[in-house]
């Protein structure tokens, strides 16, 4: 039986040059996101978000990506819980894309921020009707007694909202504003490929150039 140090793989799907990758970092980033779709990963809007509080101790989770632009990359949670305490804190995370059937990563860091209270009702609408409720049932990152504490939160808030539950104030969406931004590719021998954006202090408009590109050893 092998082993954990035993596990390995060889990566052989693709290659990236910087010589070929575009001048925005976003356009990439869509580019593999619509690719990662097609080949059917499942939830490639999955990402690791990595938060840290005021003392420096990190944590992580999964969350899922809402939106992508210039503004930054949206995800949405409860005010009240360890990573919106921690970005209370510590306004600053990392996000991480991992799609295994394309042998890539996407590495993201940068200042985080609330969206507008406007932004955040219109997504709470367009969500279904339990996760709306979920949202105020759950104390989320508080200690619980039981799973009946949940269900029972829940059935009181269905009672109280019927179909038509509010934004609670303490829910709603972040995003981040990225200052990096690196592109993983696996290759053969463990020698993958690394591009790296890293934004401008002083961007230079006639070079349609707000970013450094470079290649990273892996």
């Amino acid at each position: 039986m092998n082993t954990i140090a035993d596990l390995r793989k060889n990566y052989v799907r693709g290659q990236l040059s910087e010589n070929d990758v575009p001048a925005d970092p976003l356009s990439l980033f869509h580019t593999w996101f619509e690719q990662a779709k097609n080949a059917q990963c499942p939830e490639p809007n999955a990402m690791t978000l990595g938060t840290a509080d005021a003392l420096g101790k990190p944590s992580l989770r999964t969350v899922l990506l809402k939106g992508a632009d210039a503004a930054g990359f949206t995800f949405f949670t409860n005010y009240q819980s360890q990573k919106g305490q921690e970005l209370a804190e510590r306004p600053q995370a990392a996000l991480l894309f991992y799609w295994h059937e394309l042998e890539r990563q996407v590495r993201i860091s940068g200042l985080v921020s609330r969206i507008a209270a406007a932004e955040s009702d219109a997504y709470f609408i367009s969500r279904p009707l339990a996760s709306r409720i979920g949202a105020w049932a759950s104390p989320q990152s508080t200690e619980i007694p039981n799973r009946e504490y949940l269900e029972t939160a829940e059935q009181r808030f269905e009672k109280q909202f019927g179909t038509t539950p509010p934004r609670p104030k303490h829910w709603g969406g972040y995003c981040l504003w990225a200052e990096e931004i690196e592109f993983w590719q696996g290759r053969p021998s463990r020698l993958h490929d690394r591009i790296r954006y890293q934004r401008l202090t002083t961007p230079a408009p006639e070079l349609n150039n707000a970013w450094r590109i470079s290649r990273l050893a892996p």
